[in-house]
């Protein structure tokens, strides 16, 4: 018995030892994968105003040259609206000008996202932002202007093609714009000054 004790104390380091070896042999691999967690975006309570921007053109119409002018600028007075990613933006307005060859003015309205609200869904109803106007194309005695409403990120080219039909008489009519070659319809024009604000 006291052999048998002695032989299990003479062993034991033999046996600690064999076990760190073992140990400190190959280490297994860990299929556990720990990720940080997301942490939430913060968004702004104060609404992003989009650049004032300001586009001048000509367009021949009835045998004449007009001058187009088209200035957007962010409105406090419109809805503030919030994308789906939970920014929020105020809507524009933008005015349009149309001058006859003489320097008279022949139009001269102020546009808004609600003119086409029978033409947009509920969603861009909601979220988009009425983004630009420039020149189509003159027809006869229609003169066309391509709109866009969509979204106010800048990186994102969501929107839904507009036309909007100016007569001889000054009348103006809506629709959607079905074709496929639309002009851009968010141009970068001239930006203007910050303290130029206003449509």
């Amino acid at each position: 018995m006291a052999y048998m004790r002695k032989l299990m104390l003479a062993l034991m380091p033999v046996c600690v030892a064999g076990a760190m070896v073992a140990c400190s042999g190959e280490k297994k691999e860990s299929t556990v994968i720990i990720a940080p967690k997301p942490e939430p975006v913060a968004t702004s309570d104060t609404p992003t105003r989009m650049d004032v921007v300001e586009h001048e053109d000509t367009v021949k119409w009835l045998g004449k040259v007009y001058k187009l002018f088209v200035k957007r600028a962010p409105a406090d007075s419109a809805s503030v609206v919030t994308d789906e990613q939970g920014h929020k933006y105020f809507d524009n307005l933008i005015r349009v000008r149309v001058v006859r060859p003489d320097g008279s003015e022949f139009f001269n309205r102020v546009f808004s996202k609600s003119d086409f609200s029978d033409l947009l869904d509920e969603n861009t109803r909601k979220t988009g932002v009425l983004l630009g106007v420039v020149k189509d194309r003159a027809e006869g005695e229609q003169l066309r202007l391509a709109a866009s409403v969509g979204a106010a990120d800048v990186l994102s080219d969501e929107y839904i093609p507009l036309l909007i039909t100016v007569t001889s008489h000054g009348d103006v009519s809506f629709q959607k714009d079905t074709k496929l070659d639309v002009v851009n319809v968010n141009p970068v024009g001239r930006v203007a000054e910050e303290e130029d604000e206003g449509v």
